[in-house]
């Protein structure tokens, strides 16, 4: 058991050195793009049915009204 204990941290940073020295590190990670452009999507379409949106809201709050 205290075996496990000792060479616990050597593995540990044999692992630690393995990941640092991986070559694809530098490169922007694929979930980071995809984030990225949907937001970007998202934004261009509010911008695009945001006026639609607001008049068709504003005509069911007005037929409720009358």
């Amino acid at each position: 058991m205290t075996r496990r204990f000792r060479v616990a941290p050597h593995r540990l940073g044999a692992r630690v050195r393995l990941w640092l020295d991986e070559p694809e590190r530098g490169d922007v990670p694929g979930w980071v793009l995809i984030t990225i452009m949907t937001a970007a999507l998202v934004t261009a379409l509010l911008l695009v049915a945001e006026p639609l949106l607001t008049n068709l809201f504003s005509q069911a709050v007005n037929s409720v009204g009358t």
